[in-house]
């Protein structure tokens, strides 16, 4: 029994479930299960700069070959821009099929008339080229404070080809970094016993601040989002770990942890430094990791291309808007690139399904109001979708590379 109870896994969903009792019953606690898991978050949050930076630069400089770092770049890339259009593709297709949109009263939904405002500015300043343009920093140390994770990347790749360089004489360096990224990993340790903490803040925010009534009206569209994303997991990555020959069971079990976390503080990048870690002991090399991870939080979003594809269709539907299948093909082919353009953005769901409605001109952009209410209920499958996808991702590029050892039994 005291194993049981000293156990993270049971910790994290005792206070899961914990937190969504304290919702229900006690609502005025929000403010404070608000305050406790941001202040969770912003423990993780501010290890993510530095074991991205010190991982990349490590597995870079230790890599003899930099045309294989070149490779295994362009590897991640194609597999992230494949999978996640099949996603697209997936969500229009289930969309389609159920017609969660149908017959929908949108006056059940309430607009909240200064976010719809916020996302509709955001999604007006949204360029492609700014987004390219935003990767190279302006000032690497500014870069590391706002923790911009695409910058960070850019700058550490650049760092461990200068390291790379030096030969012999930079092996002292790469002795500090091995010894300062231990150490950063050690304070991850302690942070994650706190988790289930954050877990419960997370999930008494939300259920207090929501309620769970706000899933009624479009309950049939959460329920849609959250078979999809499963039968994304389950079918579509399961088939590539097939292929790859690994075990997707085996990967979720061993990351169960990081699901269960994302679960209860409906954020990704909580359970981004321990994903690295995982990935390490489940067999990936540490340069494959270092690289595809943290450029999979920006152009890997399996979950949240599900979820814009499906809620464009789910707002046509509730318009009345019957979309051709030319309609639906031009909407995939926006979201493949304005999905990558918000990576990183807080909100980028929002923003990217506004400025999609706003290019195409088909469905009113005033509709995202409607999905304002319910949004935070879908977030925790987005963000667990995104993890487990850019899990898989990982292990593939690895296997492609030889760079995966796996662990023994």
């Amino acid at each position: 029994m005291k194993r049981i109870l000293s156990n993270l896994t049971f910790q994290v969903l005792f206070a899961i479930l914990l937190g969504v009792v304290v919702g229900i019953y006690f609502k005025g606690f929000a403010p404070t299960a608000q305050v406790i898991s941001k202040t969770f978050i912003s423990l993780i949050t501010m290890l993510i700069a530095p074991i991205i930076f010190f991982t990349i630069v490590l597995g870079i400089a230790g890599m003899s070959d930099m045309k294989k770092v070149g490779r295994v770049g362009g590897k991640a890339l194609l597999y992230f821009e494949i999978v996640t259009t099949l996603a697209l593709v997936i969500g229009v297709t289930v969309a389609n099929l159920v017609k969660p949109g149908e017959g929908f009263i949108n006056t059940h939904a309430p607009v909240d008339a200064a976010k719809l405002a916020d996302y509709q500015k955001a999604a007006s300043q949204m360029k492609i080229m700014d987004f390219l343009a935003h990767i190279v920093p302006g000032n690497i140390f500014e870069s590391f404070a706002k923790g911009e994770i695409l910058q960070i990347l850019f700058f550490a790749i650049l760092f461990g080809f200068g390291l790379s360089r030096l030969g012999a004489s930079g092996q002292s360096v790469i002795a500090t970094f091995e010894k300062l990224s231990r150490v950063f990993f050690n304070i991850m340790k302690i942070v994650m016993r706190v988790a289930p903490l954050g877990a419960f803040g997370g999930m008494a925010y939300t259920i207090s601040t929501y309620g769970i009534k706000a899933l009624q009206p479009l309950g049939l569209l959460m329920a849609s989002v959250y078979i999809t994303m499963a039968l994304f997991i389950f079918v579509v990555l399961n088939l590539i770990a097939y292929f790859f020959k690994f075990s997707l069971w085996q990967y979720l079990k061993h990351i169960k942890e990081e699901i269960l976390i994302v679960l209860g503080t409906s954020s990704s990048e909580s359970a981004l430094p321990g994903m690295m870690e995982k990935l390490e002991k489940f067999g990936c090399s540490k340069s494959v990791v270092g690289l595809v991870i943290p450029a999979g939080y920006s152009f890997n979003l399996d979950g949240t291309t599900i979820y814009l594809s499906m809620s464009v269709i789910f707002l046509a539907q509730v318009f009345n808007r019957h979309l051709s299948i030319e309609e639906q093909l031009t909407i995939i082919g926006i979201l493949m690139i304005t999905s990558k353009g918000a990576a990183g953005v807080t909100g980028s769901g929002f923003i990217v399904l506004t400025s999609t409605l706003a290019a195409t001109k088909i469905i009113p952009v005033e509709g995202v109001a409607i999905l304002l209410g319910v949004d935070r209920f879908m977030s925790e499958a987005r963000a667990i979708t995104n993890v487990i996808g850019n899990g898989v991702a990982t292990i593939v590029v690895a296997k492609s590379e030889g760079e995966f050892r796996a662990p023994a039994p």
